[in-house]
């Protein structure tokens, strides 16, 4: 976490931007988090101890996270952006389920090396990838 606070003092100090108490609050926050969070999610979990910082702040700052690379931004068509922390180097893939919204993360080296095989052999130089795979979590495909 430490390298990420680092991160982003550098990125901001880079900008030409201030390295506000609200930005670190935020930061704190958002590093803690282990879920994806979209910004009204974590604008209420700050908005607990923290009335004062409003709800642009958040979303700004989250926007500045993702331009220094410590937060990923994803769209898992629920209708707004996720955020979640960057993780260098570790990569992983998500299954989402479109009934109540779960998000599971999981790797799979098998799954890593036939991606890398399918680029191969179509002569294609892989850059980033990633997997999302929709459908029914265990608890609503028992419903």
């Amino acid at each position: 976490m430490a390298e990420k606070r680092q991160r982003f003092r550098e990125y901001m100090a880079s900008k030409g931007l201030k390295s506000t108490r609200q930005r670190e609050v935020i930061l704190d926050e958002f590093l803690n988090s282990t879920a994806h969070l979209s910004t009204e999610d974590l604008y209420l979990k700050i908005r607990r101890k923290y009335p004062h910082i409003g709800y642009a702040t958040v979303y700004r700052t989250l926007k500045l996270f993702a331009e220094a690379g410590i937060a990923q931004e994803r769209d898992f068509g629920v209708g707004q952006t996720l955020y979640e922390s960057a993780h260098k180097g570790d990569h992983h893939d998500h299954l989402i389920c479109t009934r109540c919204g779960e998000i599971i993360e999981f790797e799979d080296s098998h799954i890593e090396k036939l991606q890398e095989q399918v680029a191969r052999e179509h002569e294609f130089s892989m850059v980033s990838h990633r997997l999302e795979i929709f459908g029914l979590c265990a608890k609503c495909g028992k419903k």
